[in-house]
């Protein structure tokens, strides 16, 4: 898949472990086929527990009511192990689900597996970045390179001007 997904594309499908929120501890595999008709919200982040990833998390926790919606889905998404997001998950109390992508299919797929740079040293990572994708399955807003503090504002705006 490109790199450079944009609104009116389709959505890559991917297949995941969820866990937390709806899915609980023990988790269930999901597809983006599965949630066909529904908004779904994907929010790549780069490390579970770590300083951005968790000020994120946390503020989508606290403003979670008004993020969610009854005709919508939210994964939070990383490369973690599924034992690494639920620790994540407790410590912090989130109400929604995180996807385990250990195997980085969906983060290339939706091209946010980029090099990074840090202290004068290169390596691949996830890009903080976020797909809303409509009920018919193509994308409707994508936010790269978000920072933690502004996500649950941006996000917040987005689905509040969107009619699927």
């Amino acid at each position: 898949m490109s790199a450079d997904l944009e609104p009116g594309d389709l959505a890559p499908d991917f297949e995941a472990l969820a866990v937390g929120g709806d899915y609980g501890e023990a988790g269930r595999r999901v597809r983006l086929e599965d949630f066909a008709g529904k908004t779904v919200v994907l929010y790549f982040y780069p490390k579970d527990d770590t300083p951005g990833c968790t000020t994120q998390a946390c503020d989508l926790r606290d403003r979670w009511a008004e993020v969610r919606r009854p005709d919508a889905v939210f994964f939070g998404v990383s490369v973690d192990s599924p034992a690494s997001h639920r620790k994540f998950i407790a410590k912090h109390s989130l109400p929604f689900p995180l996807l385990s992508d250990e195997e980085q299919a969906i983060v290339r797929a939706y091209g946010v597996w980029v090099e990074k740079s840090m202290y004068g040293k290169t390596y691949f990572g996830t890009e903080r970045s976020t797909f809303v994708i409509r009920p018919d399955g193509r994308i409707k807003s994508v936010f790269r390179r978000v920072k933690p503090a502004d996500h649950a504002n941006i996000l917040l705006e987005d689905l509040a001007n969107f009619e699927p």
